[in-house]
């Protein structure tokens, strides 16, 4: 599985992005899909994650403002970003977990001024 994310950018404070997170082949065989952030100076984080029923994680710090959802027909999964802060920037990387095996996109780069 190959995955390409995009949609990163330099937003201000209380806007909003779309990452997406495209897959090269159907994501109906991926068990779980998830996004990490990776801040400066720090270690990569989960901050959502969706199984392939369809049930939703987040971590504490963006409950509410994150949204994580999956279009099956488009091979795509994605994550709505709301009400941005400036410890949001970050590198967003998209996951994808099919039993033991774990394959990784590039990362897209999130900025927030304040």
């Amino acid at each position: 599985v190959q995955l390409q994310a995009s949609g990163g950018g330099l937003v201000q404070a209380g806007g909003s992005l779309r990452l997406s997170c495209a897959a090269s082949g159907t994501i109906l065989s991926i068990d779980i899909m998830g996004w990490y952030r990776q801040a400066p100076g720090k270690e990569r984080e989960l901050v959502a994650a969706i199984t392939s029923e369809g049930s939703t994680d987040y971590a504490d710090s963006v409950k509410g403002r994150f949204t994580i959802s999956r279009d099956n027909g488009k091979n795509t999964f994605y994550l709505q970003i709301d009400s941005l802060k400036p410890e949001d920037t970050g590198n967003y990387y998209c996951n994808a977990s099919i039993g033991p095996w774990a394959y990784w996109g590039q990362g897209t780069l999130v900025t927030v001024s304040s």
